[in-house]
Parts: structure tokens; sequence; C-alpha cells
């Protein structure tokens, strides 16, 4: 079971990097236009995926046996802040990925807002901008040395 969460949440980086791609590109292309009921679906659907993704990051967290608390607990804090791999999947990748969910959250808070349209869009792409350059840094690529992941799972 293990295995299969963390194959289903390196599937979800990549639903929640396209979404917030196009939700970028679409307060970009229409930031002099209405701010229409697409662009909302569109945050609304990077907030709900987002949301589920750090569910499964949390459940892995908490209790995965190879990172996380329970890495924490048996090796000690100070040993895992030591040990780079380690710190970076305890503490490093979920702060990381926490900030970039908040940051999404409140970039979609502003397109409910009644504010003027030009300013949902330069909300949205500022807050949506920041939780993608997070998100970018914070995920383990697989040229990233020792904490390394596949581009696509099982691969």
């Amino acid at each position: 079971m293990e295995k299969g969460l963390l194959h289903l949440h390196s599937l979800l980086r990549w639903v929640i990097l396209i979404l917030l791609l196009v939700a970028l590109y679409k307060s970009l292309a229409d930031k002099n236009k209405a701010f229409t009921p697409g662009h909302k679906k569109t945050g609304l659907f990077l907030m709900i995926f987002a949301d589920i993704m750090l569910l499964l990051g949390l459940y892995q967290w908490g209790f995965g046996k190879t990172w996380g608390l329970i890495s924490i607990r048996e090796r000690g804090f100070s040993a895992v802040m030591k040990d780079s791999p380690a710190r970076f999947f305890a503490l490093e990748h979920l702060i990381g990925m926490v900030i970039a969910i908040i940051l999404i959250h409140v970039g979609y808070s502003y397109s409910k807002k009644n504010v003027a349209d030009t300013v949902k869009h330069k909300r949205t792409l500022l807050f949506y901008g920041l939780a993608l350059l997070i998100i970018l840094i914070s995920i383990p690529w697989p040229f990233r040395e020792g904490i390394a992941r596949p581009w696509f799972p099982g691969m």
C-alpha cells in the first residue's frame, strides 16, 4: 500500500503542475479581460488536487517507514538534520509543499473576492506563480543527487 500511495503522490504532481501552468497562462493571457467561471474552476480544481496531494503526503510523512516522522523518531532529530536526503523528506519537502498549498488557497480566495477582474488576475498570477516556484524547488526531481525520484513512478 505504501508503494501505491507513493506512486499516486508522484503522479499527482503532474496534474498539479499542469493545472498551475493552465491557471497561470489563463491569468496572464486574460489579464485585461473578465475573470470568468472558467478561471475560477481551474483554480478550484487546482486547490482540490493540491489538498488531495497534501493528505497523501501527510499520511506518508506520518506513517511511511522510510522518511518522515518514523525516521525522526528512530534516528533522532539531530541525526536526520545531518543527513541531507533524510532532512529533505522529513522537513524541507513537507514545509515547502505546505507553503505552496497555502499560496494556492490564498490565490483561489482572491478569485472569489468582490474586486476588479484585473486585480483578481494579478493576485492569482502572483500567488500561483509563487506556489509554482516553491513546488519546483521542493520536488525531488531525477537530477537532484541523493533525493532523486524518477519522472514517473515505476521507471
